[in-house]
């Protein structure tokens, strides 16, 4: 069968991809097993993916961003999912990251990007609440303003990056109810008072990356701190970046599922049984022609989002096909690969139980794909 290529790559593109490729095999693959046991990478791995242009990619060069797009954050995308790697929390930051860059003043972007591109400071997006989860108009966190500053009171759970995170972009209530109430602040948390960062959280899979509780208590920052300036628009600001993140988590899915038929590919036609490889077996056969299938009709779609971000013109509905869908059909073929690994495949040595494990969250953050398809039903 004929290699399938994306139609939006470029030879520019394939030398950063090799860039990228390099990075992931050699700084990052190898200790997976660490970050796991520990929960958190190593603080280490962002300086080291600023030295080769990695953080922040689509940011312009005058706040110390390489200047990239989309499709830079893609391949990185991309290639994370082909060393299985689900710790580093590159793809958040550069999720993040352009909304504050987009929503803020110039004085605000030169004081807060270029750390974060220059990986002296990591990045984590505060938003979802034990209370609020996709339903992000609800949240409690409340920022009151006192003089020339903003006390905050609230928490936020589940928030990636957030044991590592020194830049914090929290979303906190400024005022009434609902979405014209939200605000959002970027604060810089070392020896922030009050500021409390929680347990470290259990979870199924995705064990590498740090994924935290945030407590404020009494927390005072600077006006000076909150986004644009202005109050009551942080929902906005946050909507802006939806398009983008849902089609980031489809990507990641697709990505995924791609993996994870190439690797059960190689073990079905090397794994023998009954005096033949499994891969002789017909309904093998038809599971993967099946796969394969489902994950290149993915690919297609998906590439379509790329397309369509890049111009500007994805919009809401197209996007949360793409999150849901995207993410279903991860579930579905990384789940038909472990049948067909049989009972190697419910074993945390073999890469696919891993991906299994992994993959189940991406069908609930980001908006759960029940929010996905009541988007997708509103614009019919």
């Amino acid at each position: 069968m004929s290699e399938y290529f994306s139609p939006w790559m470029t030879p520019e593109l394939e030398t950063f991809r090799s860039t990228v490729r390099r990075f992931f095999e050699r700084e990052v693959a190898p200790y997976a097993k660490r970050w796991e046991e520990q929960q958190y990478v190593d603080r280490s791995v962002w300086r080291e993916a600023a030295e080769i242009g990695m953080l922040c990619t689509s940011v312009p060069s005058e706040y110390g961003g390489v200047g990239g797009s989309f499709l830079h954050e893609a391949i990185i995308i991309e290639e994370q999912a082909r060393v299985g790697d689900t710790a580093f929390g590159v793809v958040l930051a550069n999720m993040g990251v352009p909304i504050f860059l987009h929503a803020a003043t110039d004085e605000q972007r030169r004081r807060w990007i270029p750390p974060l591109t220059a990986g002296e400071s990591i990045f984590a997006f505060a938003l979802t609440e034990p209370g609020a989860g996709s339903d992000a108009k609800n949240i409690a966190t409340t920022a009151r303003r006192d003089g020339e500053h903003y006390v905050i009171n609230g928490s936020k759970t589940f928030i990636s990056n957030g044991y590592n995170g020194d830049t914090v972009l929290l979303a906190a209530r400024t005022s009434g109810e609902g979405a014209r109430g939200i605000s959002m602040f970027m604060l810089d948390t070392k020896g922030l008072e009050g500021y409390r960062v929680g347990r470290i959280l259990e979870k199924v899979g995705q064990k590498g990356q740090d994924t935290v509780e945030l407590f404020f208590d009494n927390v005072r920052v600077p006006a000076e701190n909150l986004v644009g300036g202005a109050e009551g628009q942080g929902f906005g600001q946050l909507m802006s970046g939806f398009c983008t993140e849902r089609t980031v988590l489809g990507l990641l899915g697709v990505a995924q599922a791609e993996r994870a038929v190439a690797i059960t590919t190689e073990y079905v036609k090397n794994r023998r049984a009954f005096g033949r490889t499994l891969f002789d077996m017909q309904n093998t056969r038809f599971k993967l022609a099946e796969c394969q299938t489902k994950t290149r009709v993915a690919r297609v779609f998906i590439d379509h989002c790329i397309a369509r971000v890049m111009d500007g013109t994805l919009d809401s509905a197209t996007a949360a096909m793409a999150k849901w869908w995207c993410t279903e059909l991860q579930n579905t073929v990384i789940d038909e690969c472990v049948q067909l690994h049989g009972g190697y495949g419910y074993m945390t040595e073999y890469p696919i139980a891993k991906m299994w494990a992994d993959a189940r969250v991406q069908r609930i953050y980001g908006g759960a794909n029940e929010i996905q398809k009541e988007v997708v039903a509103r614009s019919l």
